[in-house]
């Protein structure tokens, strides 16, 4: 039955009864089982050297697939739904039915597709801290609900710790490179991180680095803090277009470059557990599903010690 081969399953507790049909020369297996979930094949660790490599590789060995709640419109039977994704029962860990998350070759290319019809994480099982990643990123044409009429949306989240769901049940506690139309490189802070971005106050719930006047201002983690921050300006490509998005971190300190153009510089970032302040400067790295169609490639990784050069001229670090 090598068909049944294509699907990795972790069984937790299996109760097995095997039924033999001579006739049609059919196995038919009855599971009843606690614990059944679908995804893909064993993770492994992953050692970090200061030359670059890939992260990505066909059986996405070096991540693992957190699936959200499934809006009430998805085609997927024997799951609970909700019309709002953000509280409900997650599908969880290693179970993906509808294979949101996938590779495929393209002229010897590995590329990863994410179809945005779930919420989810990519995530690796690997804790990275002093590195620079790069990846690059383009939109595909799908959008679902419950994001059918909004902006086409996906993100980069790193320096993420604590459990899967943390956040609307599906992604983990970090800091988050925004990817999404007109906005790719915002900095966006989830459940316990916090940083500080020199920017400006716009008006109610919206700050953004403006270079005319900024100040230091502190994001996330409670105490009334906005969790957003917009770029000045965006340097982004047009939608079907491949567009190159780094995230260097050094210490305490990190920077979201799209195209070659540093957009973001996070400072003394941070995670407020118990309500006290702890250092964040290392985590998981997890790539969102978020109801966009999304396609990412040459997802590479190396460790830095302190940030390039050609990258200093445009900061003040």
């Amino acid at each position: 039955m090598n068909y049944m081969n294509r699907i990795h399953m972790k069984i937790k507790k299996i109760n097995l009864s095997i039924f033999l049909t001579p006739k049609r020369g059919l196995l038919v297996l009855f599971l009843m089982y606690s614990g059944l979930s679908f995804g893909q094949s064993e993770s492994k660790s992953f050692t970090i050297s200061s030359e670059w490599q890939d992260l990505l590789d066909e059986k996405l060995s070096y991540w693992e697939i957190f699936m959200g709640v499934p809006h009430s419109t998805v085609a997927l039977g024997g799951y609970p739904k909700s019309e709002n994704v953000h509280i409900g029962t997650p599908l969880g860990l290693h179970n993906d039915p509808k294979n949101v998350f996938s590779t495929a070759k393209e002229k010897e290319k590995i590329i990863l597709k994410i179809t945005g019809e779930i919420y989810g994480g990519l995530t690796t099982v690997t804790t990275f801290g002093n590195y620079h990643l790069r990846a690059k990123f383009k939109w595909g044409e799908k959008k679902w609900e419950p994001r059918l009429k909004l902006k086409r949306d996906n993100g980069i989240l790193y320096h993420c710790h604590g459990e899967h769901g943390a956040f609307w049940n599906v992604w983990m506690s970090g800091l988050e490179c925004q990817v999404q139309e007109g906005d790719m490189g915002d900095f966006v802070t989830l459940v316990h991180a916090r940083a500080d971005v020199i920017s400006t106050k716009i008006k109610e719930n919206l700050y953004q680095v403006t270079g005319v006047k900024d100040t230091l201002i502190t994001y996330g983690a409670g105490n009334k803090n906005p969790g957003y921050c917009h770029i000045k300006k965006h340097n982004e490509k047009p939608n079907g277009q491949w567009n190159t998005i780094e995230i260097i971190c050094v210490n305490n300190q990190s920077i979201h470059i799209v195209n070659d153009k540093v957009v973001m510089v996070v400072r003394n970032t941070k995670k407020v557990i118990n309500g006290e302040e702890k250092a964040l400067t290392d985590g998981k790295i997890q790539l969102q599903s978020e109801g966009a169609e999304a396609y990412y490639k040459d997802i590479q990784i190396r460790s830095v010690k302190e940030f390039p050069e050609r990258y200093k001229k445009q900061i003040r670090l």
